[in-house]
């Protein structure tokens, strides 16, 4: 089992920015696909981000043009660049791996919960007004 470990949450007012890390933990992985999810209180777990081994990236259309996802594969980190945050982005942020030969279809099933099988336990971002 690949494990991951996300870092990088906090506190923030609207407009601010928070740059979010996963990195594994004990284990090393190999997928064609990783992705940032988040949920709030009450609510589904939803896609934000998610990005493939050659570069390829599909965004929620709420955070289009705000949120960056980027892979350095040298360091095997996934990194999340939030910027001009909004109270609606508040909720605990999950990143997580699919295994490699999962299949998608179509782009915006990469930001389906239910393409992955690897997951950390979240960190926490909460926007404030």
């Amino acid at each position: 089992q690949v494990q991951l470990v996300e870092s990088g949450g906090g506190s923030v007012q609207a407009g601010g920015s928070l740059r979010l890390s996963c990195a594994p933990s004990g284990s090393t992985y190999s997928t064609n696909w990783m992705a940032w999810l988040r949920q709030a209180p009450g609510n589904e777990r939803e896609g934000v981000a998610a990005i493939n081994r050659d570069g390829g990236t599909f965004y929620a259309d709420s955070v289009q043009g705000r949120f960056a996802i980027s892979q350095d594969n040298a360091k095997n980190t996934l990194l999340l660049q939030m910027s001009s945050l909004k109270p609606e982005d508040t909720g605990s942020y999950y990143c997580a791996a699919a295994r490699r030969g999962q299949y998608f279809g179509l782009p915006s099933r990469t930001l389906r919960p239910d393409k992955y099988d690897y997951w950390g336990q979240g960190t926490q971002v909460t926007v404030s007004s």
